[in-house]
């Protein structure tokens, strides 16, 4: 083996090991927005070369580290323009553009308005979607779990990962840590049976005081459960910043459905953005919890002296 070879198998670590460091590399960049940001100082926090840095980092999140930071401020900045009283000079410097020229033409480019109208446009359309409450249905997405009523779900416009908003769950009236409930989608399995796929996206949670995650499973014609994952081996709990979360499961050849969203267990609030569906080749491990609920070929343990 070559010596270049040795030291690529040293410096990149386990697809675990590398989930984990983008975790640290988002909670870092969130932490740091309004501070100057470079390749050289964010890639030292993760142990890694800048070359290898970026490549994982893409392949992970779809974009360079540099094109994320970007959205991510252009993200805050709107969130600021609508909830906050700045001037707009203010609010492009503080988010660490040099100008209020430059901030304008990247604002443009994302939200397709300049910052001064993007302001007054979009706060009298919140303000009718709060006068109305427009926002409790959300397209697409519907509201389940077991005792849906004393949950809450809808749009989001000041606290947004990126773009213009985010999906949000959160409890309103639940006393017991065991209720819980789930903003969902459910849809044909056909374009992804026979693949291996990975559910991504951005989540925040606040005061979440049981636990909250993804979820995604796969169906058969019969509604059994052939793939699951609800993330319950990975909880996420208490309050925490944006950051990005992977499911992986198979859809096998008689697979129909596949549902996915997000679980919110017990009181707190979690904030969704920018669900992504991607084909994944098969020596990326599965995330598949095994799902007890199959019926047996017979009774088994029957003197309780076997033990899990």
């Amino acid at each position: 083996m070559k010596n270049f070879d040795i030291l690529y198998l040293k410096e990149v670590p386990s697809l675990y090991n590398h989930e984990i460091i983008i975790k640290k590399i988002i909670l870092y960049v969130e932490e740091n927005l309004h501070e100057p940001l470079t390749l050289e100082n964010i890639a030292a926090q993760s142990n890694f070369s800048k070359y290898h840095f970026h490549r994982i980092f893409q392949s992970t999140i779809g974009m360079t580290v540099t094109e994320y930071i970007r959205l991510r401020r252009l993200a805050n900045a709107s969130s600021a323009l609508l909830y906050r009283s700045e001037r707009i000079l203010d609010i492009a410097l503080y988010y660490q553009f040099e100008s209020q020229e430059s901030f304008t033409r990247a604002f443009k480019e994302i939200y397709k308005l300049p910052p001064g109208k993007y302001r007054r446009m979009m706060s009298d359309v919140i303000k009718i979607k709060e006068e109305t409450n427009m926002d409790t249905k959300v397209k697409g997405w519907f509201l389940s779990g077991s005792n849906p009523f004393n949950y809450e779900m809808g749009i989001d416009h000041e606290v947004v990962h990126q773009g213009k908003a985010s999906g949000y769950l959160k409890s309103k009236t639940v006393l017991d840590s065991t209720e819980f409930a789930t903003m969902m989608q459910t849809f044909k399995a056909n374009q992804f049976v026979g693949k291996r796929i990975r559910l991504s996206c951005f989540i925040r949670t606040e005061e979440v005081d049981t636990y909250a995650g993804m979820w995604m499973r796969v169906d058969d014609t019969m509604e059994d459960v052939l793939q699951f994952d609800n993330m319950s081996n990975r909880p996420i709990k208490g309050t925490t910043n944006w950051n990005h979360y992977s499911i992986i499961l198979d859809v096998p050849t008689q697979s129909a459905v596949i549902s996915f969203g997000i679980i919110l267990s017990g009181q707190g609030t979690v904030w969704a953005d920018q669900f992504t569906f991607e084909e994944v080749n098969e020596s990326i491990p599965t995330t598949n919890l095994e799902v007890h609920g199959e019926l047996l070929d017979e009774p088994i343990n029957l003197s309780f002296d076997e033990e899990i």
